[in-house]
Parts: structure tokens; C-alpha cells; sequence
């Protein structure tokens, strides 16, 4: 199932927009009553963050997040392991994981939107952690060199990516052996109606681009990962559907009964073997890696 072919460029508007508006002062953020202008609604984005958590991170990070999830809270993350946060937003689950790893490791954020970058280097000052590193990128072709991360983290990003194979090839070139995939996303089980896989604002908000929980776990074994599991952390209910369809030109009483608990928030875990080897990349990036690596960015 492929993305419609100006995802991208809408992906980065809509998210840039988002950043805007927080770095403006916009007290309710992109997820508060203005979600569905750029989140695909409030079930899907709120209350993912409990309260320790908010106020470890600068409030900006908070009203930024457009997750459905809260990888941070699920990974395991140890103490001098390197993380990367795919789709790394405003910087609240790279701030998050880097207070976890601790100043003996580092935390890596990767994101395409240069607002969004711009607010994640605010907040990162106001952190006033030094072991969070922002990278410009796309998570199809992650500018990191091979066998470099522990954890892989992301929070409803990688169904906005219409190479989903891609993104998790990705992943596994970057993780050492033994490395483990942890990522919070939007899950469907069952057939999604087609109004919705036509919409591209609903791709925005991580739901017309869902994967069916069997497609997942396909993708991630085929790109060589073991272990692979789903764990169900919200299901999302009729009147969840009706909220974030009401923006759609879409009869919302006929497709709500369609997707009703069909859509579900799920922390999606994978491991990359130990003995795993991977192809060598591409010249230009190992360039990019190696300038990364000197200038003490990268792990290890």
C-alpha cells in the first residue's frame, strides 16, 4: 500500500505549521482543541505523557508532541546506550530518552521539518542536557553509519512514510547486533474502508497510513529482525473515529461503524540478531556518517 505521492510535502508543511504555532506561544499546542487541524484528532494524541514526564521537559516539547504513544515509557532504555528517535518532532521522547541513558550516552532526534528542528534545539537549551543530538534527515535513509544505535525509538511516525520497508531496513543498518526496534504506532487490524486510505490530511495523523498488525510484523522479519511483537496500547473507539473524521469529507456515521476498535495505538518491539551483517552503504553517506562521527555525535 503506497502513500499518495505528495505525502511528503504535506507531512512537512502540516508538521512545520505545528512548530509554529508552539514556538508562537500557542498555549494549546498542535494536539490541545486545534488537533485535528494537523493531528488526525484528540484520541489519538492526548494523554500520552504523565505528569513526572511533562515536567522533565521544557513545555514546548510537551505542546509539540504528535505521538500516540510513549516509546519512552516502554523501551527498557539502560544507561549509556545510544538512542535514535525517528520523526523527532519538537525533541520530548529524544529529551525523555536522554535523562534515561544518562551522560554516558546519547540520544539522537532525526526529522525533515526545519521548524520543527528549530524548536528542538530551543528545547534542547532550555534542557540544558548535553548528550541530545538533532539531526536533519529523512527516516528513509537515516544519516547515521551502520551498527551505531542500541535503540531505535519513534512515535507515530513511521506510518507517514509511504516506503515503510524502507524506513525499517533503515533501522536494522543502524542497530548494532543485538540492538532492539521500539516504536510507538498506530495499528489496524482488519480492512480499512478506502475513504480513508484516500486521505492524505488522515495520513498526516498517522491513521490513513496504518499498517495492519500482520503487515507489521511481515515487514519487520523480512528486513531480517527476530522477536518481533505487538502490544495493544489504546484502542480506538467509534466516537474516537468520529472526532477525527468530522474535518474529512467523509460520512462519518457509515465509516465510524467501519473502524470501529479496527484502529489501535501499539508498541511494536523487534531485535536485531546478533550475528546480524548488513550491506555496506552508500559513499556519500558514510561521508556524512564519518563528519557525524568526528565531531563526537555518534555512539560507539
Amino acid at each position: 500500500m503506497n502513500a499518495p505521492t505528495d505525502v511528503k510535502e504535506v507531512v512537512r508543511q502540516k508538521y512545520g505549521e505545528a512548530a509554529e504555532r508552539v514556538a508562537q506561544g500557542a498555549t494549546n499546542g498542535c494536539c490541545g482543541a486545534a488537533a485535528r487541524d494537523c493531528c488526525g484528532g484528540d484520541p489519538i494524541t492526548s494523554n500520552l505523557y504523565d505528569a513526572l514526564q511533562a515536567d522533565a521537559v521544557p513545555e514546548k516539547a510537551l505542546l509539540a508532541s504528535l505521538g500516540c504513544g510513549n516509546p519512552t515509557a516502554l523501551a527498557e532504555l539502560k544507561p549509556g546506550e545510544t538512542v535514535l528517535d525517528l520523526g523527532s518532532g519538537g525533541g520530548i521522547d529524544v529529551l525523555l530518552s536522554a535523562k534515561r541513558v544518562g551522560p554516558t550516552g546519547k540520544a539522537f532526534g532525526l526529522d525533515m521539518t526545519d521548524q520543527m528542528l528549530a524548536l528542538a534545539e530551543e528545547n534542547k537549551l532550555k534542557s540544558g542536557l548535553t548528550n541530545v543530538y538533532f539531526l536533519k534527515g529523512e527516516i528513509e535513509d537515516i544519516p547515521l553509519p551502520d551498527n551505531c544505535v542500541d535503540v531505535i525509538i519513534s512515535n507515530c511516525v513511521i506510518n507517514l512514510s509511504g516506503n515503510k520497508d524502507r524506513v525499517i531496513t533503515e533501522a536494522f543498518r543502524v542497530l548494532k547486533p543485538g540492538g532492539r526496534f521500539a516504536v510507538s504506532d498506530v495499528v489496524v487490524r482488519g480492512e480499512v474502508p478506502a475513504a480513508i486510505r484516500k486521505s492524505v490530511e488522515l495520513w498526516v495523523g498517522c491513521v490513513a497510513g496504518a499498517l495492519s498488525d500482520q503487515e507489521y510484523l511481515a515487514k519487520l522479519a523480512a528486513a531480517g529482525f527476530e522477536n518481533a511483537a505487538i502490544e495493544v496500547t489504546r484502542v480506538y473507539k467509534i466516537e474516537d473515529a468520529r472526532e477525527f473524521l468530522a474535518v474529512q469529507d467523509i460520512d462519518v456515521d457509515v465509516v465510524a461503524r467501519e473502524v470501529d476498535g479496527k484502529f489501535v495505538s501499539g508498541f511494536v518491539r523487534a531485535t536485531k540478531p546478533l550475528a546480524a551483517g548488513v550491506l555496506p552503504t552508500a559513499g556519500a553517506r558514510q561521508e556524512q556518517a564519518q563528519s557525524c562521527c568526528a565531531s563526537s555525535c555518534c555512539g560507539s
